[in-house]
């Protein structure tokens, strides 16, 4: 049985993960009381007629502290009775949070008459650290939107199968902020830029000319070279490790022209290695 357990901040998109997983057939449930998480695992598969092999569970800060806590060993628990347990966190900045909540008029789950919004918040990201650090993805909801949200499940989540990796590579602009849900950062500002030649700087790392301009350049072929074999060497020992996600992400100053030659470059050479995806972020 596979059980996916979909946590994070109120606003980040829980809901949205839970219904595309329910689309894609899981067996949904929103905010399920942690204790109960065993008892729901063995009433999935208890050898009736029914049978649900993929089911996903919403758990959030509405759950009370003193069940938080067991958290880690409940999920533990699971692994150990061979139910491939995955943990996906969500998180956003708290000016995006106090923005999304404006514009919906949702009250938060920890408001009350002596607590605000920001409040509720700060309250909540210290109450669900402890399933944080348990996640298996840890997604930065940040700068996505509803639609790349729902890809992103669609392509880490539902298209991975128990024994697989998923691998993402992500370009990236340090002028708007290094991803805080990579696992790998690799910086590429030191690479000549096309930014500063007019007749290159509308074009974007996809593009034929930004391919032959940075190929031309022997300091571009030697970076390439050297992030391909470190991963190729590191990569096994993080399957090894049992990881299920990795998210390599490639950075260098706006995020149009030399992280994303890079990116598409290593995605396609990493490619044959299974469920290996790229994403532009700032395109």
């Amino acid at each position: 049985m596979k059980l996916v357990i979909v946590s994070g901040l109120s606003g980040s998109g829980k809901s949205t993960v839970l219904h595309v997983l329910e689309d894609l057939r899981y067996y949904a449930i929103d905010n399920l009381p942690i204790t109960l998480l065993p008892q729901f695992a063995n009433s999935m598969c208890d050898n009736t007629d029914v049978c649900y092999s993929h089911a996903a569970i919403s758990i959030d800060a509405r759950n009370r502290h003193n069940e938080l806590k067991h958290f880690p060993r409940i999920v533990q628990e699971l692994r150990d009775t061979g139910v491939d347990v995955e943990v996906i966190y969500l998180d956003a900045d708290d000016h995006i949070l106090l923005r999304r909540f404006s514009e919906t008029r949702r009250k938060h789950p920890l408001t009350s008459d002596a607590t605000g919004l920001p409040e509720a918040i700060a309250q909540e990201r210290q109450l669900l650290q402890i399933v944080s650090e348990e996640a298996s993805l840890y997604l930065d909801t940040t700068q996505t939107s509803l639609h790349d949200l729902r890809a992103l499940i669609k392509q880490r989540v539902a298209n991975r199968s128990s024994h697989d990796m998923s691998i993402m590579f992500q370009s990236f602009g340090f002028k708007h902020g290094v991803p805080v849900d990579a696992d790998l950062v690799f910086d590429v500002r030191c690479l000549p830029n096309p930014y500063w030649d007019p007749e290159l700087r509308s074009f974007n790392g996809l593009q034929q000319p930004i391919k032959d301009f940075l190929e031309k350049h022997d300091d571009v072929q030697q970076m390439y070279d050297d992030i391909r074999t470190f991963l190729e060497r590191w990569i096994p020992t993080f399957e090894a490790g049992s990881r299920t996600y990795l998210t390599i992400a490639i950075g260098c100053t706006g995020g149009h022209h030399r992280s994303v030659y890079m990116t598409e470059r290593l995605r396609a050479h990493f490619a044959p290695r299974g469920l290996v995806l790229s994403r532009n972020r700032d395109l």
